[in-house]
């Protein structure tokens, strides 16, 4: 082969990988599959991607052990009103996921805030990594879980027929431009239906109070769809 025939190669495949990338960042991330939420009153999934923790826990318990001398407590990793036992589900988006996130619970934004990162935000290679290779757990070593920016939305509504309070927080990941929420304090949103979304890669963590009537039905490892798959009835 010819020094020009190389040239041309090599040429054709760098304008290959970058219309892909162009394509990915700019069009397939932003695709929006129409989901269909099952029958029922059953908790869903608020992303697609990975389960990445369950946790239970009570209010003087730290929530997670990332690495030898850090933990990571509630108010870190997801501020909000609940009190008692609660339990804590991460659902980790690869930059390969639908990003759009669904409202796991049909009934009323209670309130929407955001919290700035502390110190920056980190990427999320560990817990890529650890998934890719099935590594549990997949949390260790990953300190965005309580550093990053992130915005925690409150969803009241009911479950089984009693009222309930079900958190969302969205955790920017280090290549993020952005969390963005479509509600605002007071709206109602619909069970499944899109509430906002978080552009590149990141995770979803779901908070709700731990009910002896609830039912886990996913566990670390698990791949989960937003507004489709049950995580917990």
């Amino acid at each position: 082969m010819g020094i020009r025939a190389v040239v041309w190669s090599i040429s054709g495949l760098t304008l290959a990988l970058i219309i892909g990338f162009l394509f990915w960042r700019y069009v397939w991330f932003f695709r929006n599959p129409t989901r269909h939420p099952p029958i029922g009153e059953g908790i869903l999934s608020p992303a697609d991607g990975t389960v990445v923790y369950v946790k239970h826990f009570q209010p003087d318990e730290e929530v997670l052990s990332i690495k030898r001398g850090v933990a990571a407590r509630l108010d870190e990793v997801a501020p909000t009103d609940l009190q008692g036992g609660k339990l804590l589900i991460g659902i980790f988006m690869s930059p390969f996921d639908v990003h759009y996130n669904r409202a796991p619970i049909a009934g009323r934004v209670g309130w929407v805030r955001h919290h700035p990162a502390r110190g920056g935000n980190l990427h999320m290679t560990s817990m890529h990594w650890r998934i890719l290779l099935g590594i549990q757990p997949f949390y260790e070593e990953s300190l965005h879980v309580f550093q990053n920016e992130r915005t925690v939305t409150k969803f009241q509504g009911a479950f089984k027929g009693s009222p309930i309070s079900c958190f969302v927080v969205q955790i920017a990941g280090g290549s993020v431009r952005g969390i963005d929420s479509y509600f605002e304090e007071g709206e109602t949103v619909g069970r499944g239906e899109i509430f906002g979304m978080i552009r590149i890669g990141s995770q979803v963590d779901v908070l709700v109070p731990a009910l002896s009537s609830m039912r886990v039905r996913v566990q670390p490892g698990d791949r989960v769809r937003a507004g489709e798959t049950v995580i917990i009835e």
